[in-house]
């Protein structure tokens, strides 16, 4: 019965110590968050570090992590101390990042950011232990903000060296950026500066991509910078890679069939547009592409029928018309210069002006060349020869012309 007793009072005495500890914190929690919001910084962080030390938990609903981040900062940035009490102050508030970081991981990524940037810039610690700490924080989340990448893009590069990645990733870091932000200057400055020249670039970014070869991201990256050194033949290789793994990006398939046109591999730079075509049919850029590629290869009236089909595609752009033109004039060079091949010169005037006439981009090259043309047509003497009046039509025929298929009007 005696023991029974003991142990009730035990255990009312027990409560009664924890009422009194819960009073206690509620009032120093009181004390903490009054002086916070007047601003009287160097009472709360007495009241703060109680509450922190103890069990937080209660708290935290109050914001009680960020109240204190706050404060001491402002200590931080604000308040006149020694340079011994601000290398104490710097190590107080790492360990208050590893108190933040164990009861609130929600927020663990901001934390250790903020962690990273304390030990970075105030504390001058180890470097690597400072890139590991950025690169945890982006990893949990790679929204945190670029103020902090940037941080990490600087160390990368401050302290890369042949034993490490670390340029590499500063150029991944930096890329990263410069997609998301295309029109910040600084991120492709940041780009250039890391290396000497713009060859270095590429061999970097293809170490990268090697090192991860199924990496889509990595040979686009080593793709794009081929293409500003206008080193065409390494650019191939990647692109190729990416129109194998994701055949349905249009931007791919473009810059490859750019890529194959300049290295003169014209049938598959034909066979890409034609892939264009498929995934784009009413793009008139495509049609107008794969023409010049035909129309460099002499197969001028195949280059012919895709111009139809950009026209068709849009009836008010001259740059189709044009280049129709400039066939008419290739196939007339190509041929002896007699009657039938002023009759195709004429034809090539004609199209001009019909280019002309639609008042584009090219307007003034068709007239030019309309100018030009001027002595490679049929003069009067030519028509009267030929007992020909002004109306009648002229069908451009014979063995050097048959694929073009059309006819002149004697002026």
């Amino acid at each position: 019965m005696k023991s029974k007793f003991f142990t009730v009072v035990f255990l009312l005495g027990f409560l009664g110590n924890l009422v009194i500890k819960a009073q206690n914190d509620q009032a120093t929690f009181s004390l903490f968050y009054e002086s916070h919001k007047n601003k009287d910084f160097v009472s709360a962080v007495d009241y703060g570090w109680k509450i922190v030390n103890g069990d937080p938990t209660p708290w935290l609903r109050f914001k009680l992590f960020p109240k204190m981040e706050e404060i001491l900062w402002y200590m931080h940035d604000s308040m006149k101390v020694s340079e011994a009490e601000l290398k104490s102050l710097n190590d107080t508030i790492v360990y208050f990042y590893d108190r933040a970081i164990k009861f609130e991981p929600k927020n663990e990524s901001h934390y250790i950011v903020r962690k990273a940037y304390v030990k970075e810039v105030w504390r001058k610690d180890n470097p690597e232990d400072v890139i590991k700490l950025y690169e945890k924080a982006i990893e949990l989340d790679p929204n945190t903000d670029n103020f902090y990448k940037d941080r990490l893009g600087m160390l990368y590069v401050a302290n890369a060296n042949e034993n490490n990645d670390y340029k590499i990733k500063a150029l991944d870091l930096y890329s990263k950026l410069a997609e998301a932000e295309p029109d910040n200057p600084l991120w492709n400055q940041k780009l250039e500066s890391i290396a000497e020249d713009i060859s270095e670039l590429v061999n970097i970014t293809k170490k990268s991509w090697e090192f991860d070869k199924e990496n889509i991201e990595k040979a686009w990256k080593y793709a794009s910078t081929c293409l500003r050194a206008q080193d065409y033949e390494q650019a191939r290789i990647p692109l190729e890679f990416l129109v194998s793994k994701s055949p349905e990006v249009i931007n791919y398939w473009k810059q490859l069939a750019s890529v194959y046109e300049k290295l003169e591999m014209n049938d598959k730079a034909i066979s890409a547009y034609k892939k264009l075509i498929d995934l784009q049919p009413d793009n008139r850029d495509n049609y107008v592409n794969i023409a010049l590629v035909y129309k460099r290869l002499d197969q001028l009236s195949v280059s012919r029928t895709y111009l139809q089909r950009a026209m068709k595609i849009d009836p008010n752009w001259d740059y189709p018309v044009l280049i129709e033109a400039q066939l008419y004039e290739q196939g007339a060079r190509a041929c002896d210069f007699d009657f039938m091949a002023k009759c195709v010169y004429l034809l090539a005037v004609n199209t001009y002006r019909r280019a002309a006439s639609l008042g584009g981009q090219y307007a003034s090259t068709a007239s030019e060349r309309i100018k030009a043309l001027q002595n490679s047509i049929p003069m009067k003497e030519d028509y009267f020869f030929r007992k020909l009046k002004s109306g009648d039509t002229i069908k451009i025929e014979g063995p050097c012309y048959a694929w073009i298929d059309r006819t002149v009007t004697v002026p």
